[in-house]
């Protein structure tokens, strides 16, 4: 173990599995935050094996693990519709696994075919550019070339510095590389990064000090002792990934330690929901300045998250002027407060797609049943778990219907159609607010008596 492996390992350890958690629990539902954190847990499992063996077996199959879920990080920001995505993540998945067998089974420099899934991804991307955050796919390129080229200088016998250069640059590639995973979820999702993100590299980098600094020093104290090494990794891991998932970490305890206390964890929680909320929710701004495409997309959004009522909070929508409206008076300003009352206004806007007369499951009703039955009250007609007790008898009608006679893909396409059409609503609602708003201001300057 040279000096100049540990120097460079320990804090690209510690970075790698902070960050894994910061994106897992930035949002644990999201595949491709998923995927992001396991190419950088296996980023720092490889730097402890090169550590102890450099340029060992298990080090470089580990090293070259983070390109197989980079791909399939990738593959899951794909925009594609339901009919499109299945097929594309069985064979993803499919692929992921030959190609893991084969950087396992082949030697040396052939493990760099585990580039090959990535480089496939990328093109998928490239192709849907047009549909995911501009320059994503241009910087993520970059990342995947650099990160390749680290990968050739370990795997292919060159003289180029040693090996702690090339694992320190593939470090940051795939630092930058779950950074833009956190950008491109936070854009998705109509949220802020950056206080979120700073606050948890201030827990970080804290354990930085305290803890990743003594482990490094113990290094070099004990050279050569193998299990000392690995054994100073334990808690820089433990440190790192408190880091990350502080938040939720805090959470988990308050159900460990007041678990008998159902009261004071409810109100705890809304306490956690409220403050992660804060530093999420984007600057408070006249909503129609998005623009109507980005506005229907956040729409959409939200009636995808409408039984999480955290996810809802953090939510652009929430400073629709209408749920200011029904928010204002009451002294409780709150994130959530104000996602229950957007909760109330699509509630009311996909109460009014419901056809008149008795349910049916006639063509002219797909709409309301799909939001209603599949969104508002959260069923999954296709889940074998699903139990109809105390279910109305409209709700039982509706599964039955859905399970002998709309497929899933069907189902989920007419979601994102009736979604559309409450999104059309709500903008026109919006538009008509801020004519009247407009009209107002107008008045005002003209007769300030």
């Amino acid at each position: 173990m040279t000096l100049r492996v540990p120097l460079i390992a320990v804090p690209a350890f510690a970075l790698s599995w902070w960050l894994a958690g910061y994106l897992v629990g930035r949002d644990p539902a999201r595949p491709a935050l998923r995927w992001a954190g396991a190419a950088l847990t296996s980023y720092g499992a490889g730097l402890v094996a090169w550590t102890v063996a450099p340029g060992g077996r298990t080090a470089q199959v580990l090293i070259c693990l983070p390109a197989l879920a980079w791909a399939g990080s990738l593959v899951a920001l794909l925009p594609l519709a339901p009919p499109e995505r299945r097929p594309i993540d069985v064979g993803a998945l499919v692929l992921g696994v030959m190609f893991q067998v084969m950087v396992i089974a082949l030697p040396g420099a052939g493990k760099l075919v585990g580039l090959t899934p990535l480089a496939g991804a990328l093109i998928l991307l490239w192709r849907q550019r047009d549909q995911v955050l501009p320059r994503l796919p241009a910087a993520l390129t970059v990342m995947a070339a650099l990160y390749a080229a680290s990968l050739t200088v370990l795997l292919v016998p060159l003289d180029a510095g040693g090996p702690g250069p090339a694992l320190a640059a593939a470090g940051l590639d795939l630092l930058v590389f779950g950074y833009l995973m956190a950008v491109a979820h936070a854009v998705a999702d109509g949220e802020r990064l950056r206080p979120d993100l700073r606050r948890s590299l201030a827990a970080a980098v804290l354990a930085l000090v305290l803890i990743d600094l003594p482990a490094m020093l113990t290094m070099y104290a004990v050279p050569g002792d193998e299990l000392v090494t690995v054994l100073q990794f334990v808690p820089v891991a433990a440190a790192s990934v408190v880091a990350g998932l502080a938040g939720r970490l805090s959470r988990l305890l308050d159900r460990v330690a007041l678990g008998g206390d159902v009261r004071l964890r409810q109100e705890r929680a809304t306490l956690f929901s409220n403050a992660d909320a804060l530093l999420r929710r984007r600057e408070q701004r006249r909503l129609s300045d998005l623009g109507e495409p980005e506005f229907l997309r956040l729409t959409r959004r939200a009636l995808a998250d409408f039984n999480d009522l955290n996810r809802l909070a953090r939510s652009p929508l929430t400073d629709l002027p209408m749920v200011a409206r029904r928010i204002a008076g009451r002294g409780d300003d709150q994130p959530r407060a104000r996602a229950r009352e957007l909760r109330a206004v699509l509630r009311e806007q996909v109460s009014g797609l419901r056809p008149p007369g008795p349910f049916s499951t006639a063509d002219d009703w797909r709409y309301y049943n799909t939001l209603q039955f599949c969104g508002v009250l959260g069923l999954n007609p296709y889940s074998r778990r699903q139990r109809l007790d105390g279910l109305s008898r409209e709700a039982r009608m509706a599964v039955d219907w859905f399970r002998r006679n709309v497929p899933r893909d069907t189902m989920r396409q007419w979601h994102r159609e009736a979604a559309m059409l409450v999104a059309g609503g709500l903008w026109e609602a919006l538009a008509q607010d801020s004519s009247l708003s407009s009209d107002r201001s107008r008045h005002a300057m003209t007769n300030p008596s």
